[in-house]
């Protein structure tokens, strides 16, 4: 209990005066070190400040397929290579200027910048370029044919920034979003204002304060405490502590979001394909959703990056196999079982308890599993896609984009450093097919294979669970990106 008091107390000294009236107060976990950048596309973005500053050309509706936001209207040529953009008049970047296809074109063939090493490229690097037919009408032609591309423009990234505004982006922040930058302080207080401006109307708040604490648990007790309005996710048993609170609503949302343990297929042991579909196979998955988030808390997942609410999603079997696991790691040589070290921070409320369930059931086919505790400050630089096996997350993403971004295996995201180049092929006939059921096809297969050979354990898919105070209201219940943040107001 006094490492946990100890935690407030840091997370307090951040709130040293009260926020100004109508203010809403969010904390983030600094996974960067301060390092977080405000350019969209930045390995190191700042994702909770970028996705209140900028637009995208399309949104995700209610219903999940690709809404209008910047962009009105949209269709494809015949064989889906280029695909003709009409943009919204009338609206105002944060700096006055008028927004035009002029930005769109730098803001996407900006991603494809080496210099930028942005993960985006790995999902739209099959932009080849942009034409501008004029301020309002654009042209995206693609080296390949891609019948979902405006599914891909809804990736929570890919915000239009003014032209050639790159070299100061990533601080100045100039976006068409319903807040504009204040202050830029990742490890104390980042502060946006409301801009007036915005196309969809003025916000009902008058501004967003984005805190800085690493700690889950510390940040669940600012929320108790008053000093934050909103929690993105919390543990089913962090929920039981708002339970008939009339201070606090909660939201239960059915997102593609996953947590992970990534094992590096490039690293010994983990590049014996036997010794990483051992470590996956004797999961019980709905025992581990249960312990960790509550009965109800997700839906199952063999290891399959794709969440059930997809188009492409294909159903695939996974009761844990002890003896299976066995059998598998005495055939890769070790009859006497075998010992691997994951290393995590508190980032997230569900990585250790992942790993101490995954400790447990692994026991039984003899896998002995050790956590390396490291610091939440910096987890995203220094530990992810360094250490051998790590705690990872992942937001919702479309099938096409999430297997590009986290398998491809020249992708700057694989953290598992997947190397298959049947995969990567097959990806590639994926996106180009124009016939639905073939294109289908191809992604059912895609995600039996990652199920066979993959390194990364993915047991479901969260049901998040989100806690407001009473006194924020706007907030539909709908996953983290799809929340119109200009609706939000704080009483």
């Amino acid at each position: 209990m006094k490492p946990l008091l100890s935690s407030v107390l840091i997370a307090g000294a951040l709130f040293a005066s009260l926020a100004d009236a109508g203010t809403l107060r969010i904390a983030h976990d600094v996974g960067y070190a301060g390092a977080e950048s405000l350019d969209p596309i930045s390995p190191s973005r700042f994702f909770d400040a970028n996705q209140l500053l900028y637009s995208r050309l399309v949104r995700q509706g209610a219903d999940g397929a690709p809404s209008a936001e910047l962009a009105t209207a949209w269709s494809a040529s015949t064989d889906a290579k280029s695909w003709t953009f009409e943009l919204r008049r009338g609206v105002k970047f944060h700096d006055g200027s008028d927004l035009t296809a002029a930005d769109v074109k730098y803001t996407l063939e900006r991603i494809k910048d080496p210099k930028i090493d942005s993960p985006v490229a790995a999902v739209l690097g099959v932009v080849d370029n942009v034409d501008v037919i004029d301020d309002y009408n654009l042209r995206i032609n693609l080296t390949a044919p891609h019948a979902d591309l405006p599914l891909l423009l809804m990736d929570y990234r890919v915000r239009i920034i003014p032209q050639d505004s790159g070299d100061d982006i990533a601080t100045r922040g100039i976006g068409s979003g319903p807040f504009m930058l204040d202050e830029l302080d990742p490890e104390g207080t980042t502060s946006l204002k409301a801009f007036s401006g915005y196309w969809e109307g003025a916000p009902a708040a008058d501004g967003v304060e984005l805190i800085g604490i690493p700690d889950s648990q510390a940040r669940v007790q600012a929320l108790m405490a008053g000093q934050l309005d909103l929690e993105q996710s919390i543990t089913s048993q962090q929920a039981r502590l708002f339970v008939n609170n009339p201070q606090f609503q909660s939201q239960s949302v059915a997102t593609g979001e996953w947590r992970t343990l990534v094992f590096r297929t490039d690293t010994a042991p983990y590049n014996d394909a036997r010794v990483r579909k051992a470590l996956r196979m004797v999961v019980d998955r709905p025992e581990m959703m249960k312990l960790i988030a509550g009965e109800h808390g997700g839906t199952v997942t063999c290891d399959n990056p794709v969440w059930p609410g997809d188009q492409y999603r294909t159903q695939i079997s996974c009761d844990a196999d002890v003896e299976g696991a066995k059998a598998l790691l005495a055939e890769a040589g070790y009859t006497d079982g075998i010992d691997i070290t994951i290393s995590s921070a508190d980032n997230e409320p569900e990585f250790i308890r992942m790993i101490e369930v995954y400790q447990q059931q692994a026991a039984k086919a003899g896998i002995r599993v050790k956590l390396n505790m490291v610091p939440s400050d910096g987890y995203w630089s220094d530990v992810w896609m360094k250490d051998p096996a790590v705690a990872s997350r992942w937001s919702q993403r479309p099938a096409d984009q999430i297997m590009n971004e986290a398998f491809r295996s020249t992708a700057a995201w694989n953290e598992s450093f997947y190397n298959n180049a049947e995969f990567d092929q097959l990806l590639d006939q994926a996106r180009s097919e124009l016939d639905f059921d073939k294109r289908k096809a191809h992604y059912a297969q895609l995600q039996q294979t990652l199920w066979q050979d993959g390194g990364a354990l993915i047991p479901y898919h969260l049901n998040q669970t989100r806690v407001l105070r009473s006194a924020v209201s706007g907030v539909d219940p709908v996953e983290q990106f799809s929340i119109r943040w200009n609706k939000v107001a704080v009483d």
